[in-house]
């Protein structure tokens, strides 16, 4: 890793990161919603992260994604049995809504510490979850202190050298940016229960196109990689090795993660049964009717809903 290398990706990430000087609609409603999220927890927020579909398409109407980053899980929740559950398995996702200026605001809030968010930022980490969210765009709505700001760009500098080295790792010897971003974009979600469409990845590479090459670039520069082009835009980075296995485990694992967090969520997150079936919906165009029983019994009801979703194509 080189030093020049590192501080150039960490200077496209910080520019990234910064606020747009004219917010839209969608970047206001988070702005909004983590006021209200500090008014509550103030000193246990090191960090709010703004991410997601809301995001690229500002839309403040729909579910805004944000992502919390503790200084502890007691300094922020306060109580010791919810402290508990997202020490062992995080992030607690909340439903936050609000009443904003435009109408109704609502957000789906990922809670976990600082610490916890670095560490599964790197490439030994067994969860693929986060790293496959942040080597995205996303914007830093609040940062308690200049440290703690600085800590963010470091571990989003990490979630696309991370990106990077899997890609490289799961991809051919020679391949565009676009290439490599397509087969990774495709392998993440693999590795997690989706819903959205396999047309995805190449939404999100298209929305973005200022972003996926150079940060790949920059990424790759930063392991002491080659970053040459052809003459037919390829790169050839130079990494051997055979990393199916390692991919397999993290796929099982994922998969794994995916349900158990599912299930902490039927008890954290106000209507997540409804939120998901409309989820699905949007995304498949597969409607479930949840009964009342499955409503009020969200986790003895899961393993058939599943079931039934797998079975009509709704998650992979």
């Amino acid at each position: 890793m080189t030093p020049a290398a590192a501080a150039k990706l960490e200077a496209l990430v910080a520019a990234e990161l910064a606020a747009p000087a004219e917010p839209g609609a969608a970047m206001l409603a988070a702005r909004q919603l983590t006021e209200e999220i500090l008014a509550r927890h103030g000193s246990g927020v090191e960090a709010v992260l703004f991410y997601g579909a809301c995001r690229l398409n500002n839309d403040p109407a729909g579910l805004l994604d944000l992502y919390v980053l503790s200084s502890g899980h007691r300094a922020f929740h306060r109580r010791w049995l919810p402290a508990l559950f997202n020490a062992l398995l995080p992030p607690t996702v909340l439903h936050w809504r609000s009443n904003g200026l435009a109408g109704p605001v609502r957000a789906k809030v990922a809670v976990l510490t600082l610490r916890q968010f670095e560490r599964r930022l790197r490439p030994a980490s067994l969860d693929t979850t986060i790293w496959a969210r942040f080597c995205q765009p996303s914007t830093l709505v609040h940062a308690r202190d200049p440290a703690a700001w600085h800590r963010v760009e470091q571990a989003v500098a990490q979630a696309l050298t991370t990106a990077a080295l899997w890609a490289v790792r799961l991809g051919p010897p020679a391949a565009t940016p676009v290439e490599y971003w397509r087969g990774l974009l495709a392998r993440t979600y693999g590795a997690e229960l989706r819903v959205e469409r396999g047309n995805r990845s190449e939404r999100l590479l298209a929305a973005s196109p200022g972003w996926y090459g150079p940060a790949l670039i920059l990424a790759l520069a930063r392991l002491g990689l080659a970053t040459a082009v052809d003459a037919e835009g390829r790169l050839r980075p130079g990494r051997g090795g055979d990393f199916t296995l390692s991919w397999a485990i993290r796929r099982v694992c994922g998969k794994t993660l995916n349900v158990m967090r599912l299930v902490k969520a039927a008890f954290t997150f106000d209507g997540g049964p409804d939120y998901l079936v409309s989820k699905i919906a949007r995304h498949t165009g597969v409607t479930i009717e949840l009964t009342g029983w499955q409503r009020r019994h969200p986790v003895l009801a899961a393993p058939i809903l599943l079931w039934r979703l797998r079975r009509d194509g709704a998650v992979r």
